[in-house]
């Protein structure tokens, strides 16, 4: 685990060369087909080479929950498991990370459209930060989980909660994952990351992002979309209705992307369990890190 780009897909595929093992997506963006340059998919050359699980699951304008995720992440453990193979979870999205590894049970609810819109109208009205106070009013505990800036999240728990009649955060005690596992995560200096990053979005530029959100839209999918929200489509789509210049977008994309990171750090520096290794000096401790992951054998 660890903020975006820090370098957790080039630990997978070493590892790879190491043991049997095939990689459980952990990002929230990658389930999304057609958007593969914004996300970071892993290119089809290395999913080739070592299988890659929940990637592409659902087209940018299907909805897709945390419920359908752990589903989807824990029957990919299971079948790689019963290959005699070493599942490895991978990404940078805590909640994902969460729900497969803390045995958090979720919801099954369907969505409410309607209610959503009347919660999204409010957003807009008023601000993310009084829709996190009603949270925090009906259920203090969800509010204290879940960050205001995440608005899904929040209008998922209210859902849940009008839906069902029950408090998002009392629908059902955690169950401990049916397996045993140890918490990477990759770290490296600021300074150096934010450079990564910048480099980053402009290999992404060179490789056609701008293209991939034009011909996204084209296909119907509407700039309100969670899908289209993600670093880098949001701000090009700001660019390709007039609302910001080329390089002022790509300005965005980059120091978003610098924020996200911070979100990121201080989201999983809570989380207990996590062994933490610079990413700059990884080649040196991958011995070590091999030992540790073949205690899980034993």
């Amino acid at each position: 685990m660890g903020p975006t780009a820090v370098g957790k897909t080039a630990l997978a595929l070493e590892l790879a060369h190491r043991f049997p093992l095939e990689v459980v997506s952990a990002d929230s963006r990658q389930v999304y087909r057609g958007m593969d340059i914004g996300t970071a998919k892993p290119t089809q050359a290395e999913r080739t080479a070592v299988p890659h699980h929940v990637i592409d699951v659902v087209e940018p304008d299907e909805p897709y929950t945390l419920a359908g995720y752990r589903r989807d992440a824990l029957a990919a453990i299971v079948a790689v498991q019963q290959r005699r193979r070493l599942p490895v979870l991978v990404g940078g999205t805590g909640l994902y990370y969460r729900a497969v590894t803390s045995g958090m049970q979720i919801p099954e609810v369907a969505p409410d459209p309607a209610y959503r819109a009347t919660l999204e109208a409010q957003v807009i009205a008023e601000g993310y930060e009084a829709l996190h106070r009603v949270l925090a009013a009906r259920d203090a505990t969800a509010a204290t989980a879940i960050d205001p800036r995440n608005v899904r999240r929040v209008i998922r728990a209210l859902e849940v909660q009008h839906v069902t009649g029950r408090a998002f955060s009392q629908q059902a005690e955690p169950v401990a994952p049916p397996f045993h596992f140890i918490t990477l995560g990759l770290s490296l200096d600021r300074a150096i990351l934010y450079r990564r990053i910048d480099q980053r979005v402009d290999a992404m530029m060179a490789a056609g992002l701008l293209d991939e959100v034009e011909r996204l839209h084209a296909r119907g999918y509407g700039w309100s979309l969670p899908s289209m929200s993600g670093i880098g489509y949001r701000q090009l789509g700001e660019h390709l209705r007039g609302e910001r210049t080329l390089g002022e977008a790509i300005d965005r994309i980059k120091l978003d992307s610098h924020a996200y990171v911070r979100r990121q750090y201080t989201w999983f520096r809570k989380e207990p369990g996590i062994e933490w290794h610079d990413s700059a000096a990884l080649q040196a401790a991958l011995g070590d890190l091999s030992h540790r992951i073949e205690s899980l054998f034993a």
